[in-house]
């Protein structure tokens, strides 16, 4: 019996590699090139896409480019404004506006991108669940996310800290309790979608476990949702991030966090204009282009449109 039950389920293994797989990796290459192909089509979003890649690699080696160290004080340039020597002009302590930018992105972006990260693994997972499970767990997670959602992001984010305390951890913490609930809702709609598939009812037919169907059959089917939605928080969670630090809430205000910089800036609104509308411009710039990018991205992904 036991060398009957091993070759059957050898055999039941085989067919799910050999049938259902197939059906999730159709012709690999070929969607790439015509994801390529279409996307390309698509100007803004490919002008997006660079200036968000030059945004990635400057929060990687901005620190060790920056034309001065982020803490160098020039007292004979306080308040200067943009020139040959500094570019995007001097702050009260004669310090380089344009190298505290590049040192401040690592710190900028990597708030927002982790806290993206955490909460769409989190959101990912319980949205399958709900999705996959239906039942109480669905309405748990449902009625969470509406409770999460009547409460507008920056509001919800300002309400955690103000409960845990000013820090840049804790403003991590906050952005991503308010992306968990928006992958939690997409990731549910898109595992209904999926789980009435063939291959996913063989895969249940020929007795694989739930956690086999979910992650290996159920969840490559959601990922274009995941990815669009992913794209396009990141450009909120950079805003939340930058607007607490601005408020007090998050990094501190000596640090080179471009939230902080703003809010060191206003004072001197009046006398350094430049220290609030460079700081200012360059999240305005990241934030469209992560938004551009992700919009760019759904459409691309939506079979509807050519």
């Amino acid at each position: 019996m036991s060398n009957t039950q091993n070759e059957q389920a050898k055999i039941n293994t085989s067919f799910e590699e050999n049938y259902i797989d197939e059906n999730i990796k159709v012709s690999t290459d070929g969607k790439v090139k015509a994801f390529v192909k279409k996307f390309m089509k698509r100007k803004t979003a490919v002008v997006a896409f660079i200036v968000m890649m030059l945004l990635l690699v400057l929060a990687i080696v901005g620190p060790y480019i920056a034309p001065y160290p982020a803490e160098a004080y020039d007292y004979d340039n306080i308040l200067a404004g943009p020139s040959a020597k500094h570019l995007f002009g001097t702050d009260q302590f004669g310090r380089d506006i344009l190298s505290r930018i590049m040192a401040g992105a690592p710190l900028t972006l990597g708030v927002a991108l982790s806290s993206v990260i955490v909460g769409a693994a989190l959101g990912t997972v319980l949205g399958l669940f709900a999705g996959y499970y239906g039942g109480w767990i669905e309405m748990l997670v449902m009625r969470g996310a509406d409770v999460l959602f009547s409460f507008p992001d920056i509001l919800l984010a300002i309400a955690i800290v103000a409960c845990l305390g000013p820090g840049i951890v804790n403003v991590f913490i906050a952005v991503a309790v308010f992306t968990v609930p928006s992958f939690a809702r997409i990731m549910r709609s898109a595992t209904l979608a999926v789980k009435g598939s063939l291959y996913v009812e063989v895969a249940r037919s020929l007795g694989c476990k739930d956690g086999r169907i979910l992650f290996k059959h159920i969840f490559p089917g959601t990922i274009q949702s995941l990815i669009v939605n992913f794209t396009m928080r990141i450009g909120s969670a950079i805003m939340a991030a930058s607007s607490l630090s601005f408020l007090g809430f998050g990094a501190n205000v000596t640090d080179p966090e471009w939230g902080a910089m703003l809010s060191q800036g206003r004072s001197y609104l009046s006398t350094a204009p430049h220290m609030v509308y460079l700081p200012g411009l360059v999240i305005f710039v990241t934030v469209l282009a992560f938004t551009l990018f992700g919009d760019g991205l759904r459409d691309t992904l939506d079979p509807k449109i050519k």
